[in-house]
C-alpha cells in the first residue's frame, strides 16, 4: 500500500454520541463566552459614564492677570494685588540704603 493511498483516504468516522457531548460542550463555551461580552460591554460603559459624571463636577475658571508697574528709588518695592500683601522684592539698587548682602 502506498503512503498517497492512506492519506486520501481520510479521516474515520466518528461516533454519534462522541459528536454530540463535543458539540455540547461547544454550546456551553458559546453561550459563556456571549455572557461574557455582555458582561464586558456593560462594564465599559459603566466605567466611561462614571468618567464623564467625574469630569462633569469641576468647574473652568478663567485665569485673571494683573498688570503691576514698579518705580523704585531705594532699591526695595511692595505690591498689593486686589488688598492683599503678596510680597517684598528687595533690588539692586545704587544707593548706600540697600546695601547688597
Amino acid at each position: 500500500m502506498n503512503k498517497c493511498d492512506t492519506c486520501k483516504k481520510g479521516a474515520e468516522p466518528v461516533p454519534y454520541i462522541v459528536h454530540e457531548s463535543a458539540m455540547a460542550r461547544q454550546e456551553r463555551t458559546i453561550k459563556r463566552l456571549w455572557i461574557l461580552l455582555l458582561v464586558l460591554t456593560c462594564l465599559l460603559v459603566g466605567t466611561n459614564g462614571l468618567w464623564i459624571y467625574y469630569e462633569s463636577q469641576f468647574q473652568d475658571v478663567e485665569e485673571t492677570s494683573y498688570d503691576i508697574e514698579q518705580d523704585t528709588d531705594g532699591g526695595g518695592n511692595n505690591y498689593v494685588v486686589g488688598g492683599d500683601f503678596n510680597g517684598e522684592a528687595k533690588g539692586q539698587g545704587q544707593n548706600d540704603e540697600n546695601p547688597n548682602p
